[in-house]
């Protein structure tokens, strides 16, 4: 499931992520959804692993417009939490495709170990366009609350 091709962002299912992150004390997770979907549909919760889950709007909310700052203004985040450019970095969306595209803005701006998380929070629709019911953070029973 691996995809280094052009930009070096690991796609890593959720489980696997999990447990890097619960092995891997300086791993941290991004969620790159809206603030919208943080309230509504809920977030990743790592207290167990005694951490928080870094909360960074990749595109705005109605417009969908991404935010051309993205990068810099979580590199300063980092820096502000001591997260060094060589820490891996994980980033979730909904289904994968906004936090691949995070992860890639991060790592053109020097960090070397960004990671998609392929599934995302929710996964993919089913066949009747429902999403949680056959891939992703909720559906593979990780810990999550709602917003």
């Amino acid at each position: 499931m691996e995809n280094f091709a052009t930009s070096g962002v690991e796609d890593v299912p959720v489980l696997d992520t999990w447990d890097r992150l619960k092995d891997d004390r300086k791993a941290v997770l991004v969620d790159v959804r809206t603030r919208a979907e943080w309230a509504f549909v809920g977030v990743p919760d790592l207290s167990v692993l005694g951490r928080e889950v870094l909360l960074a709007e990749w595109q705005s909310f109605p417009d969908s417009r991404v935010d051309a700052d993205f990068a810099g203004r979580l590199d300063a985040t980092l820096k502000a939490r001591g997260v060094s450019t060589d820490d891996e970095i994980f980033f979730i969306c909904r289904s994968g495709a906004r936090s691949r595209m995070a992860a890639e803005a991060l790592a053109s701006a020097g960090y070397g170990r960004c990671r998609n998380v392929a599934e995302g929070f929710e996964g993919p629709n089913d066949e009747e366009h429902h999403r949680g019911r056959i891939a992703g953070w909720k559906f593979a029973g990780l810990a999550w609350v709602q917003g």
